[in-house]
């Protein structure tokens, strides 16, 4: 349901990457794999019409993005942007409701109803048991969370990541872990970018990988991340550790 085709990135006067090509549908997560300054956030960002493309298409529902009017993206794109958190000292369910922005006019006021959606929101991230607590007085684990909720709360179709672990300890990066596994299992179509081959192959169904703005390979996560291409892709040495029968193997660096 999201896609892009033969797309072409970057900024006036500076191209990014070219010839980008993926398709995420519901249910399904799709990691965005690439070393640091690969091009995956401007991907992301073209992706979600905060950037407009230098050429190719990204469609929506196989309608190109450009068409859809910017309410009707908002509702159903959900963006979690990295680590970003809020400078008002909001309540977790104060961030949650500015997902309902996108359902609200210019002047309209969030009501019980979106209220009511947030808390789900929070619930569906197991975070409504600190609903009234500051997310400055919150875990990066559970601030993450918040945002995913923040997300949950436009109510959307697709929702994209920008290295949803960035920055989280050990124990936390396995719980945004789990919550993608959640959004995938509501039905909601899922792409996330990461540095971590073995993220990609903890939770995505497909993987494509990006080296300097190209994509050095796409398929099935299992096929496509493997010792050959992560080497090609960060131009390094990986180690390959099998993890026994049926069982994704870990790559370190080598």
């Amino acid at each position: 349901m999201l896609e892009a085709v033969d797309l072409s990135i970057g900024y006036p006067g500076h191209p990014v990457g070219q010839g980008l090509t993926l398709r995420v549908a519901p249910g399904e997560v799709l990691a965005l794999l690439g070393p640091n300054g690969s091009g995956k956030t401007t991907w992301l960002k073209t992706l979600l019409g905060l950037l407009p493309p230098q050429a190719g298409q990204v469609l929506l529902h196989g309608r190109d993005l450009s068409q859809w009017p910017l309410p009707e993206r908002a509702r159903t794109l959900g963006y979690v942007p990295q680590g970003q958190v809020s400078t008002f000292g909001l309540s977790a369910l104060q961030m949650v409701m500015l997902g309902r922005t996108a359902h609200l006019g210019l002047l309209g006021r969030p009501g019980a109803r979106d209220r009511e959606i947030a808390l789900q929101a929070l619930q569906q991230v197991g975070m409504e048991h600190l609903a009234d607590r500051s997310v400055h007085r919150m875990s990066g684990g559970e601030r993450q969370l918040v945002l995913i909720a923040r997300a949950l709360a436009q109510q959307p179709q697709a929702v994209l990541l920008d290295e949803p672990t960035a920055s989280l300890d050990f124990g936390n990066q396995g719980v945004v872990l789990r919550a993608i596994d959640t959004l995938a299992a509501r039905g909601l179509a899922v792409l996330f970018t990461t540095h971590d081959p073995n993220q990609a192959l903890r939770v995505a169904h497909r993987a494509v990988l990006l080296r300097e703005g190209r994509v050095l390979a796409g398929g099935p996560a299992r096929q496509v991340v493997d010792a050959a291409h992560l080497q090609a892709l960060y131009g390094a040495p990986v180690r390959e550790v099998p993890a026994g029968p049926g069982a994704a193997p870990v790559f370190l660096p080598g």
